[in-house]
This record gives structure tokens, sequence and C-alpha cells, in this order.
């Protein structure tokens, strides 16, 4: 059975395996930048089949005007079942309607986020990190 939790501190190494399991992206090789990555956001949201971490959501927000997602992760073994959408759902949830929800989308998820009820957005920039 799944269950999910907000805001429950997630050891950096389960993380990493999620993010390597799903396919994301992620420097999952250097596991102090994923225990800050995490540590420094607003919401974490996690997916959990019995004590395996199966999915992760992290986001930025000011709970007033804008959050952004920044990483939505589901191990591969365990996608469409629903658990991305959950997860997004539990973040709309603590945010509000008042909050628009941003994301920058992997090229091989543009398809995915439109079935969860984002709108393509053309009018942003970005400074990209170095590494």
């Amino acid at each position: 059975m799944l269950t999910y939790q907000l805001n429950t501190r997630l050891p950096a190494s389960a993380v990493a395996a999620v993010f390597d399991a799903s396919g994301i992206r992620r420097p999952t090789h250097d596991l102090p930048r994923i225990e800050r990555m995490f540590a420094n956001a607003d919401l974490v949201l996690s997916a959990w089949d019995g004590e395996r971490l199966v999915g992760v959501c992290r986001a930025l927000t000011d709970f007033s005007y804008c959050c952004y997602l920044s990483d939505l992760a589901v191990d591969r073994a365990y996608q469409r079942h629903g658990i991305g959408r959950e997860l997004v759902e539990r973040v709309r949830a603590a945010i509000g309607e008042e909050v628009a929800l941003v994301l920058l989308s992997a090229p091989e998820a543009m398809d995915y986020y439109p079935r969860l009820g984002f709108d393509r957005i053309d009018n942003g920039f970005i400074i990209r990190r170095c590494r």
C-alpha cells in the first residue's frame, strides 16, 4: 500500500536512488548537494511503498504568489500508477489556489505535464548553472 508524507526528512542516498531509478538527471553522485537541495526546499512530498521511498517532489514557494516545482521523480517500477499526479496534487493543496505552479521540464517529459493540467508557456528565461 502506498503512503504519502509531507516535509519528512529524507536521506540523500534514498533520494538519489529514486532519481537514478526514475531516469531524471540530477547530481546523484554528490550526496551533500542532494541533501542541501532537499533541506532548503519549502515543500517536500514523498511516496512510500512500505519502507521503500518510490517518489519525491520538491518545491520552492512563497505560499502567496508563486511556487517552483523543482523535482518530480518516481521510480520507473512505480510509474504509470498515478504517483506523480498525486504528488503534484498534494503540492497544489499545500500552496492553495492563489499560487501559480511553474516548472522547467526535461525534454522527455514535455508530454507528461499537460496531462496533469499544466499549460505550456513561452515567456521564460534562464541563466544556466555551471554544473
